[in-house]
């Protein structure tokens, strides 16, 4: 069984920094795509952030130019760096692979989420 575990997050004041970890664990041929999305209380998911196998990436336009994903394959972890952080980021921030279990099955997988509070 997949598992993705977030860690990193906390409260933190605007204009701040952090830094999130996603670590997946369990049976994986391969990870072909690792990403962050959030929810702030009242709305919905959003994209935040993805990365590719190779490296592609793809950032929400709320972040863009602040947050930056990254990955470590040999370690099945990826992070995400975040600078200048607002009020407005305020939000549960969960990971997300699409993950090869099988040769015949991938699939989405997502992490509890880990909340991040912007605020003095």
């Amino acid at each position: 069984q997949v598992q993705l575990v977030e860690s990193g997050g906390g409260l933190v004041q605007p204009g701040g920094s952090l830094r999130l970890s996603c670590a997946a664990s369990g049976s994986m041929i391969s990870i072909y795509r690792m990403g962050w999305y959030r929810q702030a209380p009242g709305n919905g998911r959003e994209l935040v952030a993805t990365i590719t196998n190779i490296g592609y990436t793809n950032y929400g336009d709320a972040v863009k130019g602040r947050f930056t994903i990254s990955r470590d394959n040999a370690k099945n972890t990826w992070y995400l760096q975040m600078n200048s952080l607002k009020p407005e980021d305020t939000a549960v921030y969960l990971c997300n692979a699409l993950i090869r279990t099988t040769v015949n099955n991938a699939m989405d997988y997502w992490g509890k989420g880990t909340l991040v509070t912007v605020s003095s």
